[in-house]
């Protein structure tokens, strides 16, 4: 028995490779009766954490076999595990190395646990992947039939007008799946109340940000990628620059910032406070940025709807 210790699982296509931080290490099939039989092996182990890499569909299905069987779970970058690696000289790379390095990264870092979506949230999640995949070829769609010659000009055309009819038609999907999730259209709601929050602004929190309202205000900004980092190092003082976090919240909150600044009563003195100051625009608009999260943040944690005072 492992009561208290840490578990690493490297995640592969067809295996899974398990490691015990300073003990046993074994390889799974990864299929629904392989999970299933590694989710009740860790069962009857007692970990203190199970952590798995964030994989796409083939992480997330681990994790949640191991969710479903009362396993405490976390679902880590593994970005950050392969500097941990390198940090600790682990240069080599198989996986089973990985499952051990993964299983110490546990042990270090202490990662938060992982909450399983629910099947509202996983379907809302789909529909606005796929919208955000139609909108990229759309984009670059569109680009393609202003420099295009007359001889594939009508081609693209159709190709644009028929990304446009699915895109109208996700859109149709995306409004029945919040409909029929009462939690959700709530939650919806109240984002909505705060100006420049828009239902695509509002849902991609909803999705890629459940944490907005559970965390402190540094938390939250480093976790959606505006937060501020020092450059500095001895006598030299650099400019601080955001990094990492989750670019497609980023990305989503600095639109939404953009509106925030026109018609946001909250956010449009101080934008216009800090340009006066001398700050530049880009300065400006990312502070407005994490202004406009804080403020979603108090709204979530309220549970109430916005409003100026």
């Amino acid at each position: 028995m492992d009561t208290g210790s840490y578990i690493g699982i490297d995640v592969a296509k067809g295996t899974l490779d398990v490691a015990v931080d300073g003990g046993a290490q074994w390889q799974v099939d990864n299929d629904r009766r392989g999970r299933e039989r590694l989710a009740h092996q860790l069962s009857r182990r007692s970990p203190a954490l199970v952590v798995v890499e964030a994989t796409g569909r083939w992480g997330r299905q681990v994790a949640a076999a191991l969710a479903a069987a009362g396993v405490p779970v976390a679902v880590v970058n593994p970005r950050q595990v392969r500097r941990f690696a390198q940090a600790g000289g682990h240069l080599a790379k198989t996986d089973r190395l990985d499952a051990r390095v993964i299983a110490r990264f546990g042990w270090a870092m202490q990662p938060r646990l992982w909450t399983p979506p629910t099947p509202e949230e996983e379907r809302l999640e789909a529909l606005l992947t796929r919208r955000e995949q139609l909108l990229k070829m759309l984009v670059a769609e569109r680009q393609r039939l202003e420099e295009a010659p007359a001889v594939v000009q009508g081609l693209i055309a159709g190709l644009v007008e028929e990304l446009e009819q699915r895109l109208a038609v996700l859109e149709r999907l995306l409004d029945e799946a919040i409909a029929e999730a009462p939690v959700l259209a709530e939650q919806e709601r109240l984002l909505r109340s705060v100006p420049a929050v828009g239902p695509q602004t509002a849902r991609t929190l909803l999705v890629q940000l459940p944490e907005l309202g559970t965390l402190d205000r540094r938390e939250l900004a480093a976790l959606a990628g505006v937060a501020p980092f020092n450059q500095d190092s001895g006598r030299h003082r650099g400019k601080r620059r955001i990094w990492g976090g989750r670019a497609g919240v980023r990305r989503t909150l600095y639109m939404a910032a953009l509106v925030a600044t026109r018609f946001n009563p909250a956010v449009r003195p101080m934008y216009q406070r800090l340009l006066a100051a001398g700050k530049p625009k880009k300065l400006a608009l990312l502070a407005c940025t994490r202004k406009l999260l804080t403020i979603l943040a108090s709204v979530a944690r309220r549970q109430t709807a916005w409003y100026p005072a």
